[in-house]
């Protein structure tokens, strides 16, 4: 009993700590050069893609790693950057 009156306080402390955790609180990725919408949307829409379809684009930057990105369609059909990877080309 005195081992859960010890460890109640913790567990709540925990608790407390991961409910302010989510990916709506994550801050928006920038666009970087060789990103698809570096320098703004693209001029052509995706008419035929489903709203919420994945894009992947990957590109090397300006040191030679490869960026591996995620986009999402947007209802409005613009593309929203929501996962960034950078790496070595050819990783060990």
């Amino acid at each position: 009993m005195t081992t859960m009156k010890a460890l109640l306080p913790a567990a709540v402390l925990t608790g407390v700590l991961l409910a302010g955790c989510s990916s709506a609180d994550s801050p928006a990725l920038d666009p970087i050069p060789g990103s698809i919408t570096y320098g703004g949307q693209p001029r052509t829409k995706l008419t035929k893609s489903p709203v919420g379809s994945a894009v992947h684009h990957q590109f090397y930057n300006g040191t030679g790693q490869r960026v591996e990105e995620t986009y999402i369609l947007q209802p409005d059909r613009s593309l929203k950057l929501v996962r960034r990877v950078i790496g070595p080309d050819f990783p060990d």
